[in-house]
Order: structure tokens, then sequence, then C-alpha cells
């Protein structure tokens, strides 16, 4: 099951994001699992770190698979 995080601001960074959605345990494990071409934000592999999610990306990487929702978004 997709995971939702939910945030505030107009995006989140990639680390940060998988911080939050218990994805990684850490930055560093973070950091690593991006560089080693492990997560794909919308269907593409991504191996920068500060990539800014926005609301409606999704995340996927062997740590589970999440869904930005900003809160400051208008539906």
């Amino acid at each position: 099951m997709d995971k939702e995080i939910r945030i505030r601001d107009e995006f989140i960074r990639l680390g940060q994001a998988m911080k939050l959605a218990g994805a990684a345990q850490t930055g560093i494990e973070a950091k690593i699992m991006i560089t080693s071409g492990e997560v794909r934000v919308n269907g593409e592999t991504e191996t920068r770190r500060g990539r800014k999610l926005h609301d409606g990306d999704r995340v996927e990487s062997a740590g589970g698979s999440f869904t930005v929702h900003a809160d400051s978004q208008p539906r």
C-alpha cells in the first residue's frame, strides 16, 4: 500500500522525504539508496538527494513507496 506524507511547504527534498516516510532511517541511508540508483520518482530513477518533491510526486524504493501531498496547494 502506498503511504502518504503531508508537507506544509511547496516542496520537500527527496532525502528528507524518505526519512519522513520511513523509507530510510537516516540521512546517510537515504543518500546511499539515492546515489546507488535504488530510488524512483514518478517512475524515473533519481540520483539527486536534493531533488525537490512537490504535491503529487510518487517515490518508490526498497524501503517502500509514498506520495507527497502539500497542504499549501489548492485542491
